[in-house]
């Protein structure tokens, strides 16, 4: 249960978010519904910096050279607290929401199935809070509301913070979606470098001269023999994937250029780099070996994530006072049968705020936040608006998604966003000892981006795909409009 023993600004703002959470969910479910790729976030953006300027927020859009990527500004003076979330969702991925059964809405079209539109639902809604309460009280302070596009492809952040956009800040927040009412402190997240190898070479007829050819396709197939046999000698937190962009056009064709995508992850923003460098070279070698060219483009490179001890114990207090939200025995049979679907523990959803954990354990996946959190302390809201247990990235991870489920977890989200904020807009104490214990936290370890300097972002990545399906979407977008009252 929510605590009842609040100061004024935190009833205020939580008073706000729980009046408002029909916006709340409209701004959730509309992006849901938008179910954009990175890089191509038009509506969803669109939505978010529209909502925030009604409301007075000072809009720069294109920050860094990303089309849908923003800064919305409010207020003046110390201390700076930058809110930053993502909000593209994933190809293949069009689960319909409320079914506990795989149902595409457009079929094999891109869809959320991890929970991005509730990350931008409470970013905007808890933002929009707390700017209310620093008029309604006279906080002083400067908010900054970032839009991160393309985080499923660990793009915008680094950029951000090479370009300066963190300079200023004293504190960050970031936002995410989970199956509970959590926050963490320590390493969170590993380090990764994604990057495009090009192999070039000539074109033959591949029945009547293929001795003619230098077929770009056997350079990216002997590069992926090379990282099999080097996966044996690395490290156990190490990783390595890939998908083949551009195999050729058809079989009787060699063919003369062919892609591969590969990203290379470790717990250190050095052993991502070594793993990298390692990869290069063995592309070389398959070049040498395929009598082809290779190009390497690095379209992406993060720091593993780190959030801040200062930062989670101001967040986990007002976890606790929101307290989790009040589920409904059909919510609970909905979680249930779609834990029984997806084949997981099946224990429904959760009642209690999950206790303060730290240092937590680091784990394999990445978010281009990392580079947020090695700039400035770093911390992070979890907030309730999946089913436990169900894997992201999977039509299971999407089903819960514009639900009450979700509504209920959003606005639990932004009311401990809001409160948050106000806590470090009222307490100067506490932005202190995010410093202090943010600065004992990176020791000697000298922040530096991972993306090569001068490097502009892939702004046409996923542009073919959201125009093929963008238009039969379109039917299922959300009609009215977030009003915040």
């Amino acid at each position: 249960m929510a605590d009842s023993n609040l100061a004024p600004e935190k009833s205020f703002v939580f008073d706000f978010v729980e009046r408002n959470a029909d916006a709340v969910a409209t701004i959730g479910d509309s992006v849901f519904y938008f179910g954009e790729l990175g890089m191509q976030e038009v509506e969803s953006a669109g939505l978010m910096t529209e909502t925030l300027e009604k409301e007075g927020f000072k809009v720069e859009r294109g920050i860094s050279g990303f089309p849908t990527g923003f800064c919305a500004s409010y207020g003046s003076g110390e201390p700076v607290i930058a809110l930053h979330t993502e909000y593209d969702a994933n190809p293949n991925n069009s689960q319909a929401s409320g079914k506990t059964e795989k149902r595409d809405i457009t079929p094999y079209g891109p869809g959320h199935c991890e929970g991005h539109n509730c990350n931008a639902a409470v970013m905007v809604s808890g933002a929009i809070a707390a700017k209310r309460a620093m008029d309604e009280f006279g906080l002083k302070g400067t908010l900054k509301v970032f839009g991160a596009p393309g985080e499923e492809q660990l793009i915008s952040r680094p950029y951000y913070v090479r370009d300066g956009w963190f300079d200023d800040v004293d504190v960050a927040i970031h936002d995410h979606i989970g199956g509970d009412m959590s926050t963490v402190y320590g390493l969170t997240h590993s380090a990764a470098v994604s990057a495009y190898f090009t192999f070039r070479g000539e074109t033959a007829h591949a029945s009547t001269a293929p001795w003619r050819a230098r077929d770009a396709l056997d350079g990216v197939v002997l590069m992926d023999m090379g990282m099999a046999q080097f996966r044996e000698h690395m490290e156990p937190t190490m990783r390595a994937h890939r998908v083949i962009k551009d195999g050729g056009d058809q079989p009787n064709t060699i063919p003369a250029k062919a892609t591969v995508w590969w990203t290379f992850r470790a717990p250190t923003a050095e052993g991502a780099r070594v793993v990298f460098e390692q990869g290069k070279k063995i592309a070389e070698g398959a070049a040498m070996m395929s009598n082809t060219e290779v190009e390497v483009v690095v379209m992406s490179a993060v720091w593993p994530v780190r959030t801040n001890q200062g930062l989670a114990e101001v967040i986990q207090g007002n976890l606790e006072s929101v307290g989790v939200p009040e589920w409904t025995e059909e919510e609970q049979a909905f979680a249930k049968d779609l834990q029984d679907a997806a084949d997981v523990t099946t224990d429904g959803l959760k009642t209690e705020v999950k206790p303060l954990l730290g240092p937590t354990e680091q784990r394999a996946p990445s978010n281009d936040c990392g580079d947020v959190s090695w700039k400035v302390p770093m911390g992070r809201v979890g907030f309730p608006s999946n089913v436990p247990n169900v894997p992201f990235h999977h039509w299971a991870g999407g089903a819960a998604l514009a639900t009450s489920i979700a509504h209920k977890g959003s606005v639990a989200g932004a009311k401990t966003l809001a409160g948050t904020i106000v806590d470090l807009l009222s307490q100067p104490d506490l932005v202190e000892r995010a410093k202090s214990t943010f600065a004992e936290e990176i020791g000697e370890v000298v922040y530096k981006p991972l993306i090569p300097e001068g490097q502009r972002p892939p702004v046409d990545l996923n542009r073919e795909m959201m125009e093929q399906f963008r238009p039969s979407m379109r039917e299922h977008y959300v009609k009215n409009k977030p009003e915040f009252i």
